[in-house]
C-alpha cells in the first residue's frame, strides 16, 4: 500500500482538497479526523467532528484510543486499498497517525501550499474560524445534516466536462459538535429514507411504516415497523432488515448505531 499525506495549518482546506487530489493520484482511500473512508464510503472510525472539546476531537484524529486504532487498522486491513491519503495538519501528526494505525512509511508527502493559491485558503480560513464550517470528504449520499437549526446543503464543485458530461466532485459541509453553533443532529425525513430505501432493497419487505429514532450521534438507537409480504420467513426478514438498516445509517451518517429495533405490524 501506498502511504500519502496531505499537511497544512488548521482551515487551510485540507479537507475540501482531498476528494480533487485522490482523484488526480487514484487515491483510492483516506484518513480524516478519526475515519477511515474507502472509495466514498465511512468504514470505520469516530469522527472528530463529534466530540464536544477541541482536545477531544484532537485525541480522536490521532487515534489515541487502542479501540478506535485497533477497529480502523482492522478495517484497512479488510479493504486491501491500494493507496491511502492521510491528512492532517503536520508531519508529525500524520507520522503519529502511521504509527497508531500500523501503516508502511509514507511515500510521498503533499503540502496544502503546493496544491492551492493563497486566496484560497484565505477562503477557506474564513469557512473555518468566521462560519464554523468544516468540511468532510465524503458524498452526501442524499444525506444532509441539520446542525442546530441550520441546514447546511453539500458542496458540489465543477470540475469541468468529461466525455461529453459534466463533472462534479462532492463533499459535506458539516459544523463540528464543539464549534459554537451548538450540537448537530439527523433530520427525521433522512432517516425515514434510508429506512425507506433499505426496505426497498430487502427481499421480503413489502415498507416501512414508521421509524421513530434519538438522533444521537454517540448513542443512536432506531425503532422501525415494517410491513412483511406474505410468503416470507418472517424472522429471517425482520433479522436481515434490522442489520441492513443498522450498517447503512452507520456507513451514511458515521453515527454509532447501538440498537435497532424492529417490529412487524402487518403481513401484505
Amino acid at each position: 500500500m501506498k502511504v500519502y499525506t496531505l499537511t497544512g495549518k488548521s482551515g487551510t482546506g485540507k479537507s475540501y482538497q482531498a476528494i480533487n487530489l485522490c482523484r488526480e493520484k487514484n487515491i483510492e482511500s483516506i484518513i480524516d479526523d478519526g475515519l477511515f473512508i474507502y472509495k466514498n464510503r465511512v468504514e470505520a472510525g469516530i469522527s472528530a467532528k463529534r466530540q464536544k472539546t477541541t482536545v477531544g476531537a484532537i485525541k480522536t484524529a490521532l487515534f489515541t484510543l487502542d479501540d478506535h486504532a485497533e477497529s480502523v487498522a482492522a478495517s484497512i486491513k479488510e479493504m486491501a486499498p491500494e493507496s491511502l491519503l492521510i491528512i492532517g495538519t503536520s508531519d508529525r501528526m500524520t507520522d503519529k497517525i502511521v504509527a497508531r494505525l500500523g501503516l508502511p512509511a509514507v511515500s510521498e508527502r503533499i503540502y496544502i501550499e503546493d496544491i492551492t493559491s493563497e486566496e484560497e485558503r484565505k477562503i477557506a480560513d474564513k469557512q473555518r474560524h468566521v462560519l464554523g464550517k468544516h468540511i468532510i470528504p465524503v458524498p452526501t449520499l442524499q444525506l444532509k445534516r441539520d446542525f442546530a437549526g441550520y441546514f447546511l446543503d453539500p458542496m458540489r464543485i465543477f470540475k469541468g466536462i468529461h466525455f461529453g458530461k459534466a463533472e462534479y466532485s462532492e463533499k459535506t459541509v458539516v459544523r463540528p459538535t464543539f464549534s459554537y453553533m451548538g450540537e448537530f443532529f439527523i433530520s427525521d425525513m433522512v432517516m425515514i429514507d434510508i429506512a425507506k430505501g433499505v426496505a426497498r432493497e430487502t427481499e421480503g419487505v413489502a415498507g416501512v411504516m414508521r421509524v421513530y429514532e434519538n438522533t444521537e450521534p454517540d448513542n443512536l438507537m432506531i425503532d422501525v415497523a415494517i410491513a412483511i409480504r406474505d410468503g416470507s420467513e418472517l424472522w429471517d426478514t425482520a433479522i436481515t432488515y434490522q442489520e441492513r438498516l443498522a450498517e447503512m445509517v452507520e456507513s451514511m451518517t458515521a453515527f454509532n448505531v447501538v440498537k435497532v429495533n424492529v417490529e412487524v405490524r402487518g403481513i401484505v
